[in-house]
């Protein structure tokens, strides 16, 4: 999958710059070779490619593809992590499914984003769903949001349709209770539904946080008989989230191709 943005109108265009480079070089594309284009919103071109120059890829459109943003919104919290285990989280919440990850400066957490550090931290993070986007072949690409603090996260919490904390400790499982709490009417398929995923540094949410959350009016739930990684709970939460929405049911909307 490659990125393009505006998607051409016409029939035929030619894929350059970094996209084009790698198509040409890296994927050694060939005349004949199909080759798919989005632009990262919901639409994207089925091509096929006809012409190969020099970091240029030069493609015929056989099919437009627009699809529908999935509702609710599934928005992950990832606290931030030492060393690589926070990009590794986004590598793998961007293949699942999440439409967003929010960093999350936690109590617990050891890593500090702060001044250029921060924002050449974050950057790494856009650029690690970006390319976690273009290898699972996903239309709608996630969003990686500012870095929040408790201050924020609770608004988000508060106007969340549904938002669910995780905590080793917590009576309440996760599985199951997506599927079995209806969502309100009027915001489980609408345009600002959102279920919030809340997920704490090595070390888990501090009491104090995880009582700032239920005032918000967060779920306190846990994922099952083991502690996760902060790297991998949410993975995990957002998978059964997104299997009991029933988001894992229907096949890709360019997978027809291939007859999937």
């Amino acid at each position: 999958m490659f990125w393009l943005s505006p998607l051409p109108a016409g029939d035929r265009f030619t894929l350059t710059g970094p996209e084009g480079r790698h198509a040409a070089t890296v994927r050694r594309l060939r005349p004949g070779e199909p080759v798919d284009v989005t632009d990262g919103h919901g639409r994207a071109l089925e091509c096929e490619v006809v012409g190969v120059r020099r970091d240029e890829v030069d493609c015929a459109v056989r099919r437009r593809v627009d699809a529908a943003a999935p509702r609710p919104r599934v928005v992950v919290v990832q606290a931030l992590a030492k060393s690589d285990r926070g990009e590794r989280a986004v590598e793998m919440l961007t293949e699942v499914g999440v439409d967003e990850v929010v960093p999350w400066s936690a109590a617990r957490s050891v890593v500090r984003w702060e001044g250029e550090r921060g924002a050449r931290a974050r950057e790494r993070w856009a650029r690690t769903a970006t390319e976690a986007a273009k290898q699972s072949h996903r239309l709608h690409w996630p969003v990686v949001g500012e870095l929040v603090g408790p201050g924020e996260l609770a608004r988000r919490v508060a106007a969340a349709t549904l938002a669910v904390a995780l905590h080793e400790q917590a009576d309440l499982p996760l599985v199951g209770l997506v599927r079995g709490q209806a969502l309100p009417a009027d915001r489980g398929a609408g345009a600002g539904a959102e279920i919030l995923l809340v997920v704490g540094p090595e070390g888990g949410l501090a009491d104090e946080e995880a009582t700032a959350l239920r005032q918000a009016g967060a779920v306190v739930a846990r994922l099952g008989p083991t502690v996760l990684r902060t790297s991998t709970a949410g993975v995990v939460a957002a998978s059964i989230v997104l299997a009991e929405l029933g988001r894992w049911d229907a096949p890709g909307v360019m997978m027809d191709r291939l007859g999937g």
